[in-house]
């Protein structure tokens, strides 16, 4: 196919395909998303709301670069207007949605009926989601006890890095990024690693460096000291953030790299040797010792793995938000269908 005619597929080509096959036809409604991580992800979404009426074909935006940073590609789908009602792009929030009008891309990111956006900061956001992290844990080790309360681990980080987080998207949304980017934030929210004996020696730390920090921005930029209250409670009221929750808000790699990881790698070490430890007690002989640790090495996965094939968000609250946008979607494609059928 040329590079005229791949560059002239939209919604609208899609749309007269799907008229083309019988009126018994499923039709097609392609999904592009960023990357290759992010197919079987939106996979497990879009599949929600497949029938016998529709299903979704889940591609990436460009044949040409096979690395990061899709992310270009799918606004070029934007501003060349390709999208509709059967071309959709499934994407990251990443701070779009808390720009909100700030920016083009945060525009075209809350508003186009024909984006689907996480509405937090990216799919690594929801493969961390508290809850999910016992369950994950087990998985991971098959040793079901309990060593810490992640909940609690991460509504504290959430209640520490709040204040800073809010200064953050303040910086962005006045122009003001290049003094505190998101990078510096992440820098000051990061954990090399994790005392998961003493957890609250680590967010201690924490606290200091952020207070260290907000300290500095309120010196910095006295002029936001008067928008700062505003902006905090819009995040809460009109975007439904809260302050025990704003891990799922920062940037997904670093929560997943340098904190989430941090915290339950260690962990699933220590549960790993404690259940061997349990098969080399038991063990009658060695030859039974060596064929129960063999079969439990060979059932245990590495936590990230683990992690990354999670299905548990499905759960989480914002994924009301993502629910809804679909539905208001497939609800307006079947409006404009329904003449047709007539």
């Amino acid at each position: 196919m040329s590079k005229r005619l791949t560059q002239n597929l939209n919604s609208a080509y899609f749309e007269a395909a799907n008229r083309l096959r019988p009126s018994r036809a499923r039709r097609r409604i392609v999904a592009y998303v960023e990357s290759f991580d992010d197919v079987a992800f939106w996979r497990t979404i879009l599949d929600e709301y497949e029938d016998d009426t529709r299903y979704f074909e889940i591609k990436l935006p460009s044949r040409n670069n096979l690395g990061k940073g899709k992310r270009q590609a799918l606004m070029n789908l934007l501003h060349a207007d390709q999208l509709g009602g059967a071309m959709i792009a499934c994407v990251d929030a990443d701070y779009d949605y808390l720009l909100q009008d700030t920016s083009e891309e945060s525009r075209f990111i809350n508003h186009s009926p024909y984006v689907i956006h996480t509405f937090v900061y990216a799919i690594e956001s929801y493969q961390c989601w508290a809850p999910s992290l016992h369950r994950a844990v087990v998985t991971a080790t098959l040793n079901d006890r309990a060593i810490l309360n992640y909940e609690e681990f991460l509504r504290t980080y959430s209640e520490i890095i709040w204040p800073l987080f809010v200064w953050n998207i303040w910086c962005y949304r006045h122009g003001k990024y290049a003094h505190f980017t998101m990078m510096d934030f992440c820098g000051f929210v990061a954990f090399r690693n994790i005392n998961t004996h003493h957890p609250e020696e680590s967010l201690a730390q924490l606290r200091r460096r952020v207070n260290q920090k907000v300290a500095w921005l309120q010196r910095r930029f006295p002029e936001g000291k008067k928008d700062y209250a505003t902006l905090r409670t819009e995040l809460q009221e009109q975007l439904g953030l809260t302050p025990d929750t704003t891990y799922l808000y920062i940037q997904g790699h670093t929560l997943f790299d340098n904190v989430v990881l941090p915290l339950l790698e260690p962990i699933c070490a220590f549960l790993r040797k404690e259940r061997e430890r349990e098969i080399k007690t038991l063990a009658m002989h060695a030859k039974q010792r060596q064929c129960e640790l063999s079969g439990y090495q060979h059932s245990v996965m590495p936590i990230d793995i683990v992690l990354k094939k999670s299905t548990a968000f499905h759960d989480a609250p914002q994924m009301q938000k993502v629910r809804a946008r679909i539905e208001a979607l497939l609800n307006e494609n079947e409006s404009k269908i329904q003449p047709q059928r007539e």
